[in-house]
């Protein structure tokens, strides 16, 4: 990493909340109010502000955490009510993407379009095994929303492989994205959360499907599994995607000191932290 230290785009960051996790509407009721529903997958998670704390400083201190660390443009959800002021104050420093729910049918097309006009969205995100009834990766209760992605030509992010929170898992099962590749050639779609225990399937896919990609969401640096890390090294340099997990799971500080210990080679630095995600998200190329 020592290569690259500005022009970084963070595909999953945030903003510290009273709260950090929405309810997931998959879990059962009695966990509906749990605090942090995937808690027990992580260590010295960034604290939660407290009453006393000022909401929209949260937003100040997210820049000043991506000036720290040579963050250029940070994914944000639009499920943060925040996100709108994010957006009009750091115009230059955020990107919105959309979490979506295949259930709503035509209103959540509706919904995208929406905030493709009023927000510049660049891109929505799937947590099939979240959703309330679950929908696996390759149930049509997606496709109207793959379509309208195509046409506007924006990427889906996707929860992959065994979800953090314990729901049922194989709404998330790898192997689903064939299926969709084969249906929507078109389509820019980033796997998430770190594909196991089918990374070494994700991989055979990613090798299949040229517009398949991976995101290192939620993974500190260390656990990233082996696959990835020998995929990026070898002929998927074009298809790994750095992503944080800024304050729902991880701090910054981590991330960052644990990647220097990655093994990547150094011509492969420039493209996960910077060129890949431009590639997808239709920005313009980084200034070096």
């Amino acid at each position: 990493m020592r290569t690259i230290r500005t022009g970084i785009i963070d595909t999953l960051i945030g903003f510290r909340a009273q709260r950090h996790f929405r309810k997931i509407a998959a879990l059962r009721l009695e966990e509906q109010e749990a605090h942090h529903p995937h808690g027990h997958l992580f260590k010295d998670i960034p604290p939660e502000l407290t009453a006393e704390d000022d909401a929209d400083d949260a937003i100040a201190e997210t820049v000043a955490l991506m000036d720290k660390f040579g963050i250029e443009y940070g994914l944000i959800a639009t499920t943060d009510e925040r996100t709108p002021e994010a957006l009009k104050r750091y115009p230059n420093r955020f990107l919105a993407q959309m979490p979506v729910d295949g259930n709503k049918g035509m209103d959540e097309i509706r919904a995208i379009v929406r905030a493709y006009n009023e927000l510049d969205l660049r891109g929505v995100s799937l947590f099939p095994s979240g959703v309330n009834p679950q929908i696996p990766i390759n149930d049509k209760l997606w496709y109207p929303i793959y379509a309208k992605c195509v046409e506007l030509d924006i990427p889906v992010f996707v929860t992959t492989g065994v979800p953090g929170p314990r729901v049922k898992m194989m709404a998330q099962y790898v192997g689903h994205f064939d299926e969709v590749c084969y249906d929507f050639p078109e389509l820019r779609i980033v796997m998430r959360h770190g594909a196991e225990p089918w990374e070494d399937l994700a991989v055979k896919l990613m090798l299949k499907w040229p517009n398949l990609y991976y995101s290192t969401s939620a993974f500190a640096p260390k656990y990233i599994p082996k696959a990835i890390i020998d995929y990026a090294n070898s002929r998927g340099s074009d298809k790994i995607i750095y992503a944080g997990y800024f304050p729902f799971g991880l701090s910054l500080e981590r991330i960052f000191s644990e990647l220097d210990d990655l093994e990547l080679d150094e011509a492969v630095w420039p493209k996960f932290l910077s060129d890949n995600a431009r590639r997808v998200l239709k920005l313009e190329p980084a200034q070096r």
